[in-house]
């Protein structure tokens, strides 16, 4: 499956911005499908996951309350809302998707990525 992010952009503290995440080729229903973002001069970290039915979502902590995840499995699409964006939430966020059975936040469970999208929060 392919995986196209979109909808990154430059915004100010405390902004609001909203992340697409089109699969194409295969359906991505029967995936979890997360999303990631690694910061200038960091490793790729964790940001939410949601699993197949969409029935449970993930949060890394910096993100919980302010990110939420969701998935419209008629347009083959995950989504994530960002709100009241911090100046570390700067990143190349990335999209993808895992066969894995159960919830993983680690990234080498995920088997198809997205290009990458970058946010630049600023201050």
């Amino acid at each position: 499956v392919q995986l196209q992010a979109s909808g990154g952009g430059l915004v100010q503290l405390g902004d609001s911005l909203s992340l697409s995440c089109a699969g194409s080729g295969r359906t991505i229903s029967n995936r979890i499908l997360g999303w990631f973002r690694q910061a200038p001069g960091k490793e790729r970290e964790f940001v939410a996951a949601i699993t197949k039915s969409g029935s449970m979502t993930y949060y890394e902590d910096s993100v919980k309350g302010r990110f939420t995840i969701s998935r419209d499995t008629a347009k083959n699409t995950v989504s994530l809302q960002m709100n009241s964006l911090k100046a570390e939430d700067t990143a190349v966020y990335y999209c993808a998707a895992s066969r894995r059975l159960i919830f993983t936040e680690d990234q080498y469970d995920y088997d198809s990525w997205g290009q990458g999208t970058l946010v630049t929060v600023s201050s």
